[in-house]
């Protein structure tokens, strides 16, 4: 490969991927293998997302219950570790990539500035204030599921993280995410149905973030609601009707969230005959056609450009459902095909050409590339 910068890569993988024409840039970036070997280049790029947004106060959407006029302040004050971003939970999760990129690559040009961030927000002081606003009245929903979910998910990053910096942070965080269990540990039993949408409320996606988070910390309480809900909720689906996916503001799929959660809580071969009454249109020829990425049409529109996000999580999905399958399931390879179809479609889209898809599919690529769900 000649010496073009990363950026220009993935600016004219976009271009091309708009034309309906697939090149060979695009399939090298990517494919799983070559994305690994290329880990210096892509942290950098996605972590550039992250490291542009952090720390940016507006614009700003804040998801608040006012309890006086105390209350409305700027973002920065209200959560002042989780401000920037557009909103808390991209701010969390965008703290999250960093995390993630510092740790698998240490030596790459992101993770010096991903620690500096880090550094920055993660504090005992700000985590603390953190504390106090979620904690305050009538912020018993604040950001649940999604934004708790991917709170848990930056602590299990910082658990699993090897370095006395991370340790430090960690502890910093662990008040705040012994909150954040405790709100969703309160709320799961009082949950009568599934949340089956394809955007932040939707409960399939939250509960995989969470079960994985509950591994890596051992909290045996958390998986044991867990395991009921999903044995409620989901174990006795079928059909499920994925010929009526995307809505327009999707960037979950609700049908292959379900699946990919699923996946990790029961044994491959009960998981192999649960998908195909649930997905029963999955070939068996390895054909990839049967689930076909979406386009944005605008991706100055916040609400719209969450389709690039679909194609990133598809993806992600995708990858997962084959994993939870035994090794000479017929059906892996339409999924994997399909995957691959998706995963062409999403990176494509990760620019940061536009704030309304810069400031959160850097966390979804990073996902997708360093296969989190897998691990």
């Amino acid at each position: 490969m000649d010496s073009t910068h990363p950026s220009d890569l993935w600016l004219a993988a976009r271009v091309v991927a708009v034309r309906g024409v697939l090149v060979f840039v695009l399939t090298l970036w990517a494919s799983p293998s070559v994305a690994t070997q290329a880990g210096d280049a892509f942290s950098l790029r996605f972590a550039q997302l992250a490291l542009d947004c952090v720390h940016r106060e507006y614009p700003n959407k804040v998801s608040h219950v006012l309890n006086s006029d105390d209350d409305a302040r700027p973002p920065r004050e209200l959560t002042p570790s989780f401000y920037g971003c557009f909103d808390w939970h991209s701010s969390v999760h965008g703290h999250w990539l960093l995390a993630r990129l510092a740790r698998l690559y240490p030596e790459s040009a992101a993770a010096g500035p991903a620690r500096a961030a880090l550094a920055r927000t993660l504090t005992v002081a700000n985590l603390l204030a953190e504390v106090t606003y979620m904690q305050a009245p009538g912020r018993d929903g604040f950001e649940r599921p999604y934004g708790l979910a991917w709170l848990l998910q930056l602590a299990a990053e910082l658990r699993e993280w090897d370095d006395p910096d991370a340790r430090r942070w960690q502890a910093a965080l662990a008040p705040l995410e012994t909150a954040a269990a405790r709100q969703l540990k309160e709320w799961l039993p009082k949950l009568t149905h599934p949340i089956r949408i394809g955007e932040h409320s939707q409960t399939a996606f939250a509960f995989g973030l969470i079960v994985d988070w509950a591994e890596v910390v051992g909290d045996t309480e958390m998986r044991g609601l867990l395991d009921e809900r999903v044995a409620k909720y989901y174990l006795d689906d079928y059909e499920c009707p994925l010929r009526y996916e995307p809505s327009g503001h999707d960037f979950l799929s609700p049908c292959l969230a379900e699946a990919d959660l699923v996946r990790r809580m029961i044994e491959p071969d009960v998981f192999a005959d649960w998908l195909g009454a649930l997905l029963p249109a999955i070939p068996n020829d390895g054909t990839a056609a049967w689930l076909t990425p979406a386009v944005v049409s605008d991706a100055t529109d916040g609400k719209l450009v969450h389709l690039d996000g679909l194609n990133l999580s598809r993806a992600w999905m995708l990858e997962g459902i084959a994993s939870g399958l035994p090794t000479g399931d017929g059906r892996r390879s339409a999924l994997l095909g399909a995957a691959t179809k998706h995963r062409e479609a999403g990176l494509a889209s990760v620019t940061g050409a536009t704030y309304e898809g810069g400031h959160w599919l850097g966390t979804f690529a990073t996902y997708l590339i360093t296969e989190r769900g897998l691990r």
